[in-house]
């Protein structure tokens, strides 16, 4: 593996190194499987909540190894058999398939996602691009980085500039409910829509932040998603100068179900307008 451009005497270098050599190991299985195309697909909560022999494959792989290597650490993963009992003061969260409907349906947006937090801080976050081969990935208070595989250091992340609505394009997803909940994004996609250069819904939460932490795309907010979608890319977004909140405009933590991100000079644009749209539909 190519050196980091941080020091090894940092603290958590072990952790990160091994983030993302498993990332990218994920991503070869993810690839070759989805190449072949899934063999089996289940559905957990909902018939659009959907499950594949490839998420198992790959958390088993992730978690394995962290328990090899680090066994007195608490991991928390989307598939069944992935959470561990603990205190959680060293807590690795893994999504193993970010944008499973996506890989089921052989559209080529998903991505895997492996995030260490320390007593409830981020410190590694790690998102591996799948089809693009590209592993995103940050170290608190060392910067977040886009990496090719010949290279871990090609390019220092650093979100957009751009700071009006109208010129922005963003980011959003819909919950798995969103058939049966009123409080299904439907208000604050429609109250965007035309105040925005463009929305986008490419189905893989991990990815849109890596996005905005790239300045490919200038803000993202999303609701009713799970720890571990989201605790690799706000590192990856705060490290690249992003601003990250929930809602009511509180700095983004572990117990959130809901996120609006974006570059600081959108950021709060952006919040106002989901608020707006929120009070408007009376949610």
């Amino acid at each position: 593996m190519h050196a980091l451009p941080i020091p090894a005497s940092y603290e958590f270098y072990a952790e990160l190194t091994t983030a993302i050599h498993l990332a990218r190991q994920a991503g070869d299985l993810l690839l070759s499987i989805h190449r072949q195309g899934p063999r089996r697909i289940e559905t957990k909560n909902t018939a659009v909540d959907m499950l594949t022999e490839a998420d198992t494959a790959s958390q088993t792989l992730i978690t394995n190894a962290i328990a090899a290597r680090f066994p007195d650490h608490d991991i928390m993963a989307e598939e069944e058999g992935g959470d561990k009992t603990g205190s959680g003061r060293v807590l690795w969260l893994v999504d193993p398939l970010d944008g499973t409907t996506n890989f089921a349906s052989r559209f080529p947006i998903f991505a895997v996602s492996i995030a260490l937090w320390v007593n409830g801080r981020p410190a590694i976050g790690v998102v591996q691009d799948v089809v693009r081969e590209r592993t995103y990935w940050a170290a608190s208070g060392q910067g977040a980085w886009m990496a090719t595989p010949e290279r871990l250091d090609e390019t220092r992340l650093q979100t957009s500039q751009t700071s009006e609505l109208n010129q922005s394009l963003l980011a959003t997803g819909f919950p798995y409910v969103r058939a049966t909940a009123k409080d299904n994004n439907l208000a604050e996609f429609n109250y965007l829509m035309p105040r925005a250069r463009g929305i986008r819904r490419a189905g893989a939460a991990a990815l849109d932040q890596a996005w905005v932490a790239d300045g490919r795309l200038d803000g993202y907010w999303e609701a009713r998603l799970s720890p571990w979608d989201w605790a690799a890319g706000v590192l990856l977004m705060l490290e690249a100068g992003g601003v990250v909140t929930d809602y009511a405009g509180n700095p983004w933590g572990l117990g959130a179900d809901q996120m609006v991100a974006a570059n600081p000079y959108l950021h709060e644009k952006l919040l106002t307008a989901v608020q707006t749209a929120r009070r408007e539909a009376g949610l």
